[in-house]
Formats: C-alpha cells, structure tokens, sequence
C-alpha cells in the first residue's frame, strides 16, 4: 500500500504533508538530543553519597565536595550545595536545596515541551490534512464534472494519508514525552533523598559536631549575660 504511494507528488501539492515532516524532523532531532543529555548524565547516585557521606563523617570537607562536583547526576550538584551550605541553618540549607533542585529541573525538562506540543498538535495537523484532502477531492470532482474514483481518489488518498502521517509522529511524541518526563520524576526525587541523606551525615561530621558544640556554649553563655 505505501510503496503505491506517491511521496514525492504529496509534497508537492499537500502543504500540509510539507508541516508534517517538518514536524517529524523536530521530533527526531530533539528526541536524539534529550537521549544523548541524558545518557551523559547517568550515574549511581547511591555509591556517590556513600562516598561522600563517609568523607563529611570523617571530617573530609573538600574530599566529598569534589565528588559531588564532578558528578553528572542531578544528586551530584544538589549534594554539593548541602556541603557548601553547612555552616547556614536548617532554613536556609533546605531553601538552597530546593533552588538547586529547581535548577535541575529546569535542564532536564529543557525541549521537552517541543515534544509534548508535537504530540497535542500532529493529530490536528493530520486533521487540517484530512479537510485539505477532501476539499481536493471536491474541487477535482468540480473541475471535471464528474464525481468517478479516478477523480476523487487523489483527494481521498492525501486525506487519509496525511491523518496517518499526523498520527505516526505524535504517538513515538507523547511515548519519548512520558518516558522522559518520568526519568526525571525519578531522578530529581533520587536527588532530593540523597542529599538529604548526606545532610543527616553531615550533621554526625566532627566539624559539624563542634561548631553545634561552640554555637550552644556561646548560646548558654550570652543567655547567663542577659541574666546578669
């Protein structure tokens, strides 16, 4: 049936066959480039903030620093914001988390939209094909006076053709968009839990220990003064 089928002479009189391989392009080409991003930046978060939290327990600040920094996973640069943000409290440590979190979130979703707006749009686009066919078909059926299959399958046949090809772009559209839009989901929840479980271990870190220990001997201290 489709080898049957002029492609060539489609795009030619179908303007609508012309958007939706424009469309198909697009698809392609940021569906190819979403995969590749991510690929990059897989990891195994958990042997991450193991590693790190084992550093921050034993006092090694810039070791589990480093780690975190050079880690392609989203949990990676989160972690690294909760290291860097010990010696604030606990409120602005978990407002720098979640601003990081948000950063994230904004570089994994980055084309995704495109994405999910070819695969709302293509059917209707296929649609607007269909109407553009069968109005084809009635002006043939105008022109010639006759309304025989040889007239009118023209017509039919770009209608029919155009909702098909509609239809093949937006269904591996919405498929690569939920797919994708769960990775990250998965991701960013991976990320938060991460970091807050290095946040625990930071908080059992020697340094981290001290500085409560001082920050509550100054505490009881100018509490005595006031007194006084």
């Amino acid at each position: 049936m489709f080898e049957n089928f002029d492609w060539i002479g489609a795009m030619r009189t179908s303007p609508v066959m012309l958007v939706i391989l424009a469309c198909s392009i697009l698809t392609l080409g940021f569906a190819l480039e979403r995969a590749i991003y991510f690929w990059k930046r897989r990891a195994n978060p958990e042997a991450l903030i193991a590693r790190a939290s084992e550093n921050a327990r034993a006092g090694r600040m810039k070791e589990a620093l480093w780690l975190c920094q050079n880690s392609p996973h989203p949990a990676g640069p989160v972690a690294a914001t909760v290291l860097n943000s010990a010696h604030l409290s606990p409120a602005a440590r978990e407002e720098k988390m979640l601003i990081t979190l948000s950063e994230q979130r904004l570089l994994l979703e980055r084309n995704l939209g495109l994405l999910g707006t070819m695969g709302n749009t293509a059917p209707l686009i296929g649609l607007l094909g269909t109407v553009w066919g069968i109005m084809r078909a009635f002006h043939d059926m105008a022109r010639t006076g006759s309304a025989g299959p040889s007239v009118v399958a023209a017509g039919v046949a770009e209608a029919l053709f155009t909702t098909a090809a509609g239809l093949l772009v937006a269904v591996p559209a919405v498929m690569i968009f939920n797919h994708f839009t769960r990775r990250i989901s998965v991701m960013l929840t991976t990320a938060e839990n991460q970091a807050r479980t290095l946040r625990l271990a930071l908080e059992e870190s020697p340094a981290q220990s001290s500085g409560r220990d001082e920050h509550h001997r100054h505490s009881e201290e100018r509490a005595a003064a006031r007194a006084a």
